[in-house]
């Protein structure tokens, strides 16, 4: 067994998929294909299950995958050590973003970022903010911006950037557009546009709702916050967005109201796992943003 089978391992798990792997890594798709047989024959197990358009971990697989990362970290290190190297000016770094408002700061970041270091290869992926955190315990982000606080906040570091408490938005010419506050207990009988249940503040609502007596009516769930301005334009429903959100919206279109306390907040922080081995690109990149 070498560096190389783990490397080339552990790319395949990332991407699901040889052939991507194989363009990723610069190496023809046989090749790639040939070093995972071998190391499956010298572990005596097959790691992945073959499908015709991907592949998946079996459990075998998923028992190694985190100790071959630490394994090639670990080297990676070393070699960056043995060079003196003290600022790493290459490298990938996997970054998990949820398509909300918040992020365009932590953007502007990342271009600051990459025009400092330009050969560190950044690879963001669009999830919602539960799957971006289970992409960070099993190794195939390095890091993600998620919402905090979060259920698991043990389970990993974070750099905070973003708190932006929630108003409601609804019609002009709802009922509750002349009051100058909103308890949610005001919002027992509304109908409720939502973020998908793929993020965190989706249950944070709903959990808000319950504790002031009711379960919300949820006529949909979207990640488009256009969409779901949209929805409220159209008077079908009520919808909790971020102030900075309701500070773009048409006046003439839209009514945004404060919510009394006890009060929700978007609240954003750029997370990794904690106790996990990180490249140099990664840390670069934290303790570049934990400077700005």
């Amino acid at each position: 067994m070498d560096i190389r089978q783990l490397e080339y391992f552990i790319e395949v798990a990332r991407q699901k998929n040889f052939s991507k792997a194989a363009e990723t890594l610069h190496v023809s798709q046989p090749s790639i294909s040939k070093t995972i047989k071998d190391l499956e024959s010298q572990l005596g197990s097959v790691l992945f299950y073959r499908n015709p358009k991907s592949v998946e971990l079996t459990d075998a697989g998923e028992a190694i995958l985190e100790q071959a990362q630490q394994i090639v970290s670990s080297f990676q290190n070393i070699n960056a050590q043995l060079g003196g190297i003290t600022k790493l000016q290459s490298g990938k770094i996997h970054i998990g973003l949820p398509p909300i408002t918040g992020v365009s700061d932590f953007a502007q970041s990342l271009g600051q970022f990459k025009n400092e270091y330009p050969n560190i290869q950044i690879n963001l992926y669009e999830y919602g903010s539960k799957k971006i955190e289970l992409g960070i315990q099993d190794g195939t982000l390095d890091l993600g911006i998620i919402y905090v606080p979060c259920e698991e906040e043990s389970l990993y570091e974070t750099v905070s950037f973003v708190q932006d408490r929630l108003n409601i938005v609804m019609h002009p010419k709802h009922p509750l557009a002349k009051q100058s506050v909103i308890t949610y207990q005001d919002l027992k009988n509304e109908q409720f546009v939502l973020y998908s249940n793929d993020y965190i503040l989706h249950d944070k609502i709903i959990e808000r709702c319950k504790e002031a007596g009711f379960t919300p009516n949820i006529i949909f769930e979207t990640s488009q916050q256009e969409l779901m301005t949209q929805i409220v334009a159209a008077r079908l429903g009520v919808a909790l967005l971020p102030s900075k959100v309701c500070q773009a919206l048409k006046t003439d279109t839209f009514t945004t109201l404060p919510m009394a306390d006890p009060q929700l907040y978007l609240q954003l922080a750029m997370a990794w796992k904690r106790g996990r081995y990180l490249s140099h690109a990664a840390r670069e990149l934290i303790a570049f943003v934990k400077r700005e």
